[in-house]
């Protein structure tokens, strides 16, 4: 498969390159590689090596990226890649994110599609690792598959400068954010990324009516504070607070050893959060409801065991979902 020409690069003098595609902003000299490893120089022109290289593809219910807003129930073929512009300790997916040698087959946008189509799916989700620094690959393949009628899901640190945002985000049919914590000390000497550009992403797909949610990894001593968690609630209620948003439980993983994530405190921060936010859930513990109610009438519009999921409060009529019992818009997105 030949690989297209990088996007997102300029030439400086004696060879050097400079990738625009994130704050990062990476200089990069004749033979290297930016921080997220897969933008590198050849000759004093930008190369992207790892266009199309898939390190796992899976059918997963479209609750697991989490998105429990977007076509709830429905499964959605999932493509994960190498690499990544963060350097997160606690790295859930460590193996592939922080790895461009991890294996992996190389597939064109067109096959990818096909295989979609193979196992059934309306919708590719782009997610496991980082998918923003393959941006090549992922409009070329967005593209084609809004040309064939699948939806494109997106699942994201967030961290990519405006150019490539807007391009990536008028492709974009859903996406689930990472917001990792709401300090900018964290962001850059723990993560190495950038709290502005993550809000500016999550802000940006909110304004282009992307259907949005977001998600939180609560790390004991990290980003589980109080004053931390009112300013997550805080940016998100700034933007709308009709965003779902998603607290998940951390374990060990990685380099970091920090307790994994007491389920108590975590359902605290959820009860917390719910008295200014209209959709808040936890993730990776049992026992919390993580029901969807209806904003007109408080009837039960979905209920949720993990994975399985009852839509017995739904209806769906012309690609719109509404309320079994008011009759009213439910909160839920197809398009």
């Amino acid at each position: 498969m030949q690989k297209p020409q990088a996007r997102y690069i300029t030439a400086l003098p004696e060879n050097v390159v400079q990738c625009r595609l994130c704050p990062r902003k990476c200089r990069i000299p004749d033979g290297g590689r930016g921080v997220c490893g897969v933008r590198g120089n050849q000759g004093g022109a930008g190369i992207i090596p790892y266009y199309g290289a898939v390190t796992a593809a899976a059918l997963d219910p479209i609750e697991k990226k989490p998105l429990y807003h977007y076509r709830p129930g429905s499964s959605v073929f999932s493509v994960g890649f190498v690499g990544c512009n963060l350097r997160c300790p606690f790295c859930q997916n460590w193996r592939i994110s922080q790895n461009t040698g991890a294996p992996a087959q190389y597939f064109s946008p067109n096959d990818i599609i096909c295989r979609a189509k193979a196992a059934g799916s309306a919708q590719i989700a782009y997610t496991y690792s980082e998918p923003l620094i393959h941006a090549e690959f992922l409009l070329d393949c967005m593209a084609l598959a809004r040309k064939s009628g699948i939806a494109n899901v997106l699942v994201s640190n967030g961290t990519v400068a405006d150019e490539a945002a807007e391009a990536i985000l008028s492709l974009t049919d859903a996406a689930n954010v990472d917001l990792k914590c709401h300090s900018e000390e964290t962001y850059t000497q723990i993560l190495g990324g950038d709290l502005s550009a993550a809000i500016d992403f999550i802000a940006k797909a909110w304004e282009m009516e992307v259907p949005l949610e977001v998600t939180t990894l609560v790390i004991p001593g990290l980003n589980d504070g109080d004053e931390e968690i009112q300013r997550c609630i805080d940016v998100l209620r700034s933007i709308s607070p009709r965003i779902p948003w998603h607290l998940s439980a951390y374990h060990p993983d990685y380099t970091w050893t920090a307790p994994p994530t007491d389920p108590a405190h975590l359902v605290s921060i959820v009860r917390k959060a719910r008295d200014v936010l209209s959709y808040v859930y936890s993730g990776n513990i049992a026992g919390e409801p993580n029901d969807t109610f209806c904003p007109h009438c408080n009837g039960l519009l979905v209920q949720r065991y993990g994975y399985h999921i009852e839509r017995g409060g739904l209806s769906f009529k012309g690609n719109k979902y509404y309320c079994r019992y008011c009759g009213k818009p439910a909160p839920f997105r197809y398009i």
